[in-house]
């Protein structure tokens, strides 16, 4: 009975010092995270995207992003690395690239190339060819480990997000693991990027951001940046003396806020890709505590949870529309907006939904 008794002390100490002091790779900053607001008001539960179709996607999954190319055809990233290509409607999709690593945003360039956010290898570039090139893998003398989502301007520059220096989506195993250790430290670790496709220049319009994930940008130059970490959305200015500076539009989010795209009559889509955990809103202002849950095995700690949420607003931050569907199509990240249908994209999911704009309420631009 003694020996068991030590034996059982023994285990519980050498428990108390693993969950104590064992290192970890991430370094919790303390902080006030605001009281979720749930799903009421604008964001009240409905079934809405239940009625899309599932588009197959030739055994691919994880359709993170979409685009619309100038051939009149879908461009989707995917989780194994490969970009794939389908008609107009979201139908026969086929490999049109390889990245070679795990490509995430995508956007066209005025000169018909397909700008790639590769999580992996940085801001790429691929010709009709499929010939995939690399534009830029630093910024200002920092690595670029984790390129997420990228807007192309007019002019043709390239405004993407690096969504966390320190936490690479490679180094860590994915750009999921490598998300979920830049939200438990919640360091400030994201930034906005500009590249100059004359120039090859790379240079950080915005620092600081938690966790900088989609971009879309708006008529008056600036661009508009989630900070998935802050579960909000804000404005930040491109030009002039207010370069860089921050403005919150679109605050205290019920989920964890993804890619956000421009779609037609001045309408924006952000993807929910799960809905806000309350161990972790809790947990905020307990550094030493979430160093703890970082100890913890993997199956136990928060993770994303399926509930497919999508979000139509303007620029200014106004919820327009909640199109949501909390037991089918889920982990949404945002949506591609055509005259004809509304292409809602995933970060797990092994098919393309697709809407009509007609069954929404509008059509055209």
């Amino acid at each position: 009975m003694r020996r068991s008794l030590k034996a059982l002390l023994i285990v519980l100490a050498l428990t108390s010092l693993y969950l104590g002091l064992w290192p970890v790779p991430v370094d919790p900053v303390a902080w006030e995270a605001p009281k979720a607001p749930g799903l009421v008001g604008a964001f009240a539960v409905n079934d809405r995207l239940r009625s899309a179709d599932q588009l197959p996607l030739d055994g691919h999954e994880g359709p993170e992003d979409a685009a619309l190319g100038p051939d009149g055809r879908l461009y989707l990233s995917t989780r194994s690395g490969h970009i794939l290509r389908t008609d107009a409607h979201g139908e026969g999709a086929s490999v049109f690239a390889d990245t070679g690593g795990q490509p995430l945003g995508l956007d066209f360039a005025p000169d018909g190339r397909l700008i790639v956010a590769d999580a992996y290898r940085g801001l790429l570039a691929i010709d009709a060819a499929g010939t995939v090139s690399v534009l830029a893998t630093e910024a200002d003398g920092l690595p670029i480990r984790y390129a997420d989502a990228v807007a192309v301007a007019p002019g043709g520059r390239i405004y993407f997000t690096d969504a966390s220096t320190k936490f690479g989506a490679e180094a860590w195993g994915g750009s999921y693991p490598a998300s979920l250790l830049d939200l438990l430290e919640h360091g400030g670790h994201g930034r906005l990027l500009e590249h100059d496709p004359v120039s090859g220049a790379t240079h950080t319009v915005a620092s600081g951001l938690q966790f900088a994930n989609g971009v879309a940008l708006t008529d008056d130059g600036a661009a508009l940046v989630v900070e998935t970490g802050n579960y909000r959305v804000v404005r930040v200015e491109l030009t002039g003396p207010a370069r860089g500076h921050l403005t919150p539009i679109l605050e205290n989010l019920p989920g964890f806020p993804d890619n956000l795209r421009r779609g037609l009559g001045g309408r924006f889509w952000l993807g929910l890709v799960s809905p806000r955990n309350g161990i972790v809103d809790a947990l905020a202002g307990w550094p030493r505590l979430r160093s703890v849950v970082q100890r913890l095995p993997a199956f136990v700690r928060p993770k994303a949870e399926s509930h497919g949420h999508l979000v139509q607003l303007t620029a200014r931050g106004e919820v327009q529309a909640s199109l949501q569907d909390p037991e089918g199509y889920g982990f949404v990240t945002g949506a591609l907006e055509t005259p004809e249908h509304l292409f809602i994209t995933s970060l797990r999911m092994a098919t393309l939904a697709r809407m009509s704009s007609k069954s929404l309420g509008f059509e055209g631009p």
